[in-house]
């Protein structure tokens, strides 16, 4: 689930999708507006990327502190 493997690709993976994300996070954004330039930006010959998946993504990025959430924006962790 969090790496590819096997079994599961990995645009179908947690890293790999936070991948996608923080190379799209290059300045701050809400929740929706990440979700849609992530969207946009997605290979066409990928699997779909439902919002759970993304959030869940999301969620993993935020634990292992690569982005920060402040009044509903999100942002790259200042520190990297």
């Amino acid at each position: 689930m969090i790496l590819p493997g096997k079994h599961l690709k990995q645009d179908r993976a947690l890293l790999g999708i936070g991948s996608e994300i923080l190379a799209t996070l290059d300045q701050e954004q809400t929740v929706s507006e990440l979700w849609v330039r992530v969207q946009e930006g997605r290979d066409e010959s990928a699997n779909p990327l439902s919002f759970d998946w993304f959030v869940l993504s999301l969620s993993f990025l935020f634990a292992i502190g690569a982005v920060e959430y402040d009044r509903g924006v999100l942002s790259v962790e200042s520190g990297r």
